[in-house]
C-alpha cells in the first residue's frame, strides 16, 4: 500500500504539494559581481519546505552547463546567467509572474 502525504491525504505518488507550492513562491534572480570580477548568478526565494531545492540546483546546473551551490536559503550559479535562469524556472514549472529579474 502507497504511503499517504500528511499534507494534501494523498498517496505519495500522486501528491500534490511541490505543485502548489511552486505556486506560492516569489523567486528573485540577481547577478552579482564578486572578487575580481567574477560574475554569479544567485536566485532567492525559493521555500525548501515542499520543493527539493537541492534536486531544483542540480537541474538548473545541468541546464545551464555552469558550476553552482546551494547556499543557506538560495542557489549561486556562476556565470551572468540571469535570464537564462528564469526562462529555466519557468521550464520546470515555476509560474512566469512569480520569477522576477532585479
Amino acid at each position: 500500500m502507497a504511503d499517504i502525504c500528511k499534507v494534501c491525504g494523498l498517496p505519495e505518488d500522486l501528491c500534490v504539494c511541490e505543485a502548489i507550492a511552486k505556486e506560492t513562491q516569489k523567486i528573485t534572480v540577481r547577478t552579482v559581481t564578486r572578487r575580481y570580477g567574477k560574475k554569479i548568478t544567485i536566485i532567492e526565494g525559493i521555500e525548501g519546505k515542499h520543493i527539493d531545492t537541492k534536486q531544483l540546483a542540480k537541474k538548473l546546473k545541468s541546464y545551464l552547463a555552469c558550476g553552482g551551490t546551494l547556499k543557506k536559503d538560495s542557489i549561486e550559479l556562476q556565470g551572468a546567467q540571469a535570464r537564462k535562469a528564469k526562462v529555466a524556472l519557468i521550464k520546470f514549472g515555476f509560474p512566469p509572474e512569480s520569477v522576477v529579474l532585479t
